[in-house]
């Protein structure tokens, strides 16, 4: 029987998304095409070196058991690397193969005559230890890990530990405002000096570099400042985007840029999006930043959210109530600076007016980081609303029947209630017949799998979601 690659390629991305979370499925599999499929051997092209080495190091197990559980034990996965050659590739099961021709386009560049001297070295005598620039309580240590920042932060931990030495290089984080990219990257440089005292670190706004480049030319300086920034084995750029549009700037960061690079240096840069969405920047610059890793922060999930938030309470010495923190994290979701600022604010206003932080404090205060807070949505309004829509009696949800319209209805009000409420898991689980936080837990993962296969399933929810919604708009 002839079997067509995209099928077969689909049915091993559908399992691969039952096992790893949406943001790693969309980073590390979506962007994999496949190419060749023969009686037992599959041939996936993935975009750089750096997909090679992560699925390889990640996801090895996981992809072994999907290739075999569609081409049966024999199965094997091999690789194409799209656009830098890979020695010694090896596929899945373990022998070395898909070794592929591919070419980087890399320019030669040449930074200045051989005369120039760096007027920050003296022949001779060790290079003086530059400021930093970085803030030390920026560290890994109190960064929050979760699905929106795991793959930055990881990357970043591997930099500290081998800088310029990883296929990391550069690194490009990129996200919204207050997401955390200047605290991450200010980590990876305090942790380099941390483990490489002897090593040069420099954080640098893109708006700082620019007014330099404008005071270099100005004195006539330009190639003292490019050799000042040839002397830093780990440079730190913020911003990067603030470079659009600035033709000489541009001019002169590339040639820093490649000399860098070529030298075995690290580079680590911000922008508020993708390289490829940078307008203004030089193809030959957003080229250079394709060259390692490019990684998004996103918006934290409400669990990373409270971990965020109780580890400043922690750092600062503030105690709020439970009920408190889940409210001002199920309400603030975009901006992890304003939950700080919320923080803040509530510790001053309970201290200036001698009030305690309760509910009616925090709904005050962040009035004043958000137009509009989110009409509180109840678990038991959820479960009558579910009830009525799968004609089952609303008291069965708490009970303990197994009959599965019932479950079906539980175990959706259950994962209604943990996203449209601020309840916690525990709290909510007591609202089912006093079950615990595991069961909500699994019922939501249960939830979610029919939402991924089931279309009637899924319809059904969107309507539930619909009639939630006009009953706020008419409270």
């Amino acid at each position: 029987m002839i079997r067509d690659i995209n099928s077969v390629w689909n049915n091993c991305l559908h399992t691969i998304r039952k096992n790893v979370n949406d943001q790693s499925f969309k980073t590390w599999f979506e962007p994999i095409t496949p190419v060749q499929l023969s009686q037992d051997s599959l041939t996936i092209q993935v975009p750089n070196k750096i997909f090679y080495e992560w699925l390889e190091e990640h996801y090895v197990s996981l992809l072994k058991m999907t290739i075999r559980k569609e081409l049966g034990d024999a199965g094997k996965l091999e690789y194409q690397i799209r656009t830098a050659e890979l020695q010694n590739g090896r596929g899945v099961n373990g022998d070395n193969r898909g070794k592929v021709s591919l070419a980087e386009d890399r320019e030669e560049v040449n930074l200045g005559t051989p005369d120039i001297k760096n007027p920050f070295v003296i022949p001779g005598i060790q290079k003086p230890r530059l400021d930093s620039q970085l803030n030390p309580i920026y560290r890994f240590d109190n960064f929050i890990e979760g699905d929106c920042n795991r793959l930055p932060r990881s990357a970043g931990i591997a930099i500290a530990k081998k800088p310029g030495a990883t296929a990391f290089n550069p690194l490009v984080i990129f996200g919204d405002v207050g997401l955390g990219k200047t605290h991450l990257v200010q980590a990876i440089g305090n942790k380099v000096q941390e483990n490489f005292p002897n090593k040069s670190v420099l954080y640098v706004s893109a708006e700082k570099f620019t007014n330099q480049i404008v005071q270099s030319i100005k004195n006539h300086t330009t190639n003292d400042l490019v050799n000042f920034y040839q002397m830093v084995d780990v440079l730190i750029v913020d911003d990067i985007q603030f470079l659009a549009n600035k033709t000489k700037t541009q001019e002169i960061f590339f040639h820093i840029f490649n000399q860098l690079h070529q030298n075995g240096k690290q580079l680590v840069l911000t922008s508020d999006r993708a390289p490829k969405d940078l307008d203004g920047m030089e193809e030959r610059m957003i080229s250079r930043f394709k060259w390692g890793l490019s990684a998004d922060l996103t918006i934290p999930e409400f669990e990373t959210r409270m971990a965020i938030l109780e580890s400043k309470m922690m750092r600062e010495g503030i105690e709020l109530p439970d009920d408190v923190v889940e409210f001002i994290c199920f309400n603030i979701k975009n901006n992890i600076r304003e939950l700080e600022g919320v923080l803040v604010s509530l510790a001053a206003q309970s201290s200036l007016a001698n009030r305690n932080i309760d509910i009616n404090l925090t709904k005050e205060v962040i009035k004043k980081f958000i137009k509009e807070i989110n009409k509180e949505i109840t678990v038991e309004f959820i479960q009558k609303l579910v009830a009525d829509h799968f004609q089952v009696p609303v008291e069965k949800l708490a009970g303990k029947t197994r009959k599965r319209s019932i479950v079906v209805a539980r175990q959706l009000s259950m994962y209604l209630a943990k996203n449209l409420t601020n309840k916690s898991l525990k709290s909510i689980g007591e609202m089912f017949g006093g079950r615990d936080h595991s069961t909500v837990i699994y019922s939501c993962n249960t939830v979610q799998d029919l939402l991924d296969t089931d279309p009637a399933f899924k319809d059904d929810v969107h309507v539930l979601e619909r009639k939630i919604k006009l009953s706020l708009n008419e409270k």
